[in-house]
């Protein structure tokens, strides 16, 4: 849970937050996440995650591809002594990166998102947030 700021070097390396350092351990997978963001997830999150994709339908096309676009992108980082991970320069492209990211801490992995793309996202679905509340309600229970 959470919403951390922190700012990605020049080399492409990121601080994970104290809070989720000793959780993520010494590897992390860092991929491609939904809605312009990168998803990073503990090696044993990793694991349960590529079950499932492995186990998609590849007679199907939109598996296929979806399998294609996690599968490529996933690299396995190791965190530093300074709690840091190198993100590839492809995955930082595609998410956007600069300077100032935001991690933020999601139910079974986290999302890193450049700052000013979050904060864009942040403001326009904020407006529609009761009505998704409302749409999730059964699910939600």
């Amino acid at each position: 849970m959470g919403e951390y700021s922190h700012n990605i070097d020049r080399k492409g390396r990121l601080i994970m937050p104290a809070k989720f350092r000793e959780e993520l351990g010494e590897h992390v997978v860092v991929t491609r996440g939904l809605d312009g963001c990168l998803y990073v997830y503990t090696s044993e999150q990793w694991q349960s995650v590529f079950q499932k994709l492995a186990a998609l339908p590849t007679t199907n096309k939109n598996a296929r591809w979806y399998q294609r676009m996690v599968l490529s992108k996933a690299a396995e980082c190791e965190m530093d002594s300074q709690g840091r991970i190198l993100i590839p320069s492809s995955l930082i492209s595609l998410a956007g990166l600069e300077k100032e990211c935001l991690i933020i801490g999601m139910a079974n992995h986290l999302e890193i998102w450049a700052k000013a793309r979050w904060e864009e996202m942040e403001q326009i679905e904020s407006d529609s947030f009761e009505d998704v509340a409302e749409q999730l309600s059964d699910i939600m229970g």
